[in-house]
């Protein structure tokens, strides 16, 4: 995933700080916006994670901060929730402009909510996915509670929300109380996907039920059974950006999976952060990744996992295709690897006490009418698949620089 730091300038005049995450294609063949949570980041770890999904299926995503947090500049005691709408509409413009508009809307909790009321805006918007949303915005104020009453005496009042220290005014109460998410369901004719956790502490799921009936069709719902309110588990993020992936491929006029701007067969990017892989094999996009044992997120198999797939696949094809050349009834052949790497007594350098050579342990299992006379001349085929021959013979690797 690529990521580009970029900034664009709202109605008010401020500098926003933006994330623009492009995919392993040359270019996305769709853009996404997404909106944080209610005094939140672009860099919370569902923001990245769902990014990080949406682009591996060739949506570029903008994710931003808005007025008064993370970098960008602003005052955000002088922002209300009209003011989030108006900065994703500065965001989509700042695409429209310079990449191209919006086609997908996503939003995570009070997010959700002002991408509702933006997209409501936006021509270009063609689906709506929602997180943990509540269903009227003026729910955010259950996070006050303790402070509604001075807020509603004084005008303005400090808070703390997650551990930070926020100064909220009236003016933001007023503004969110005096918004009808429901009426705007009701008139809005754009597919949405409503995803919420059951167990969603901050904002219950009775929510979702209320978005979803106020909502016309199409519209869907999906639960994130066991995830929190704010996706901590990248598995419950990833899982999230996958769905709504595929959900909104359905609302567009998605080309055929473009790949990297490559001669050769296979091509790979890895950015910044962690290990987590985009893969192009021709037409075909996958993930690669480490175990979180040795710091990785575990989104894809492994480098050598990869390698053992590649004997495995090759060995099953090649039996088949020999069986089949025969008129054998091979019903189905399985193989299982394993890789690894040992100390041997008769490698190269045996001299080196460290000296380890890999080992694939191959199980095949046969299911087929075959005498065993068929069975050994198919094990002995399995040996002869392209990949097994390349991994006996030497290899040479040959390496140039390219400037990126």
């Amino acid at each position: 995933m690529r990521s580009q730091k970029v900034e664009f300038t709202n109605k008010n005049g401020y500098k926003l700080s933006a994330r623009l995450e492009l995919p392993a294609t040359s270019h996305p063949h769709t853009f996404a916006l997404f909106a944080h949570v209610f005094t939140g980041n672009k860099n919370l770890t569902a923001v990245r994670h769902i990014s990080r999904a949406l682009t591996v299926e060739g949506i570029g995503v903008l994710r931003f901060d808005f007025t008064g947090l993370g970098e960008s500049e602003g005052d955000f005691t002088d922002t209300t929730f009209t003011s989030n709408v108006d900065d994703l509409i500065a965001a989509a413009q700042f695409l429209e402009t310079h990449y191209e508009a919006p086609a997908i809307m996503v939003g995570h909790s009070l997010g959700g909510a002002a991408a509702i009321f933006a997209a409501a805006q936006l021509d270009s918007v063609r689906a709506i996915a929602t997180v943990g949303t509540p269903s009227e915005p003026e729910h955010v104020t259950h996070l006050l509670s303790d402070k509604l009453e001075d807020i509603e005496r004084k005008g303005v009042a400090q808070v703390n929300i997650a551990g930070r220290s926020f100064i909220i005014k009236k003016a933001f109460l007023d503004d969110i109380r005096s918004k009808n998410m429901f009426g705007l369901l009701r008139d809005s004719r754009k597919p949405i996907l409503v995803m919420h956790s059951p167990q969603d502490q901050i904002v219950e799921i009775e929510n979702a039920a209320h978005i979803y009936q106020a909502a016309f069709h199409p519209k869907s719902f999906v639960t994130l059974d066991g995830a929190d309110h704010m996706l901590t588990n990248k598995k419950d993020a990833a899982y999230t950006g996958r769905v709504i992936a595929s959900w909104a491929s359905r609302y567009l006029n998605l080309p055929q999976k473009r790949g990297f701007n490559t001669d050769r067969q296979v091509a790979a990017r890895l950015g910044e952060v962690g290990f987590t892989t985009e893969i192009i094999a021709g037409r075909h996009g996958l993930l690669a990744d480490e175990g979180e044992e040795v710091g990785g997120d575990d989104f894809g198999p492994s480098p050598y996992q990869y390698l053992s797939t590649a004997l495995s696949a090759c060995t099953v094809m090649t039996m088949q295709m020999y069986a089949r050349r025969k008129g054998w009834s091979l019903r189905e052949v399985r193989v299982h690897v394993d890789h690894g790497k040992r100390y041997v007594d008769d490698c190269k350098n045996c001299d080196k006490p460290t000296s380890k050579v890999d080992h694939f342990d191959r199980i095949i299992e046969i299911e087929g009418d075959l005498d065993e006379t068929q069975i050994n001349r198919l094990l002995e085929i399995a040996d002869r698949c392209p990949v097994h021959r390349t991994l006996h013979n030497e290899v040479r690797i040959n390496t140039e620089y390219r400037p990126g």
